[in-house]
């Protein structure tokens, strides 16, 4: 019998040249190489906003990956939380 992994989430708004970039693709592919699930999405106001879960030592990979973001992004701004765990979320997909 295998060892359940703890899970955690997190909930991150960037801010910047962050839209027309590639970083919602970006973020999908690392979440991906990471194996961890949730969502990002574009906001009116420019912004972009990520949620996603998995093991620790991921989701914090991804929280800094979302510091800089794909090669053409320019992040200016950048807010995280904790978040509630969400049950039998599978894949990362962009909203």
């Amino acid at each position: 019998m295998g060892e359940t992994m703890e899970l955690y989430r997190r909930h991150v708004f960037v801010t910047g040249r962050v839209q027309g970039v590639g970083f919602r693709w970006s973020a999908r592919s690392r979440a991906g190489e990471l194996g961890l699930t949730g969502w990002v999405r574009n906001l009116p106001d420019r912004r972009v906003e990520l949620c996603f879960q998995g093991g620790l030592g991921e989701v914090d990979e991804m929280e800094d990956w979302c510091r800089t973001g794909s090669p053409y992004a320019k992040v200016t701004g950048f807010s995280v939380s904790d978040e509630l765990l969400v049950e039998g979320e599978s894949g990362f997909e962009i909203r």
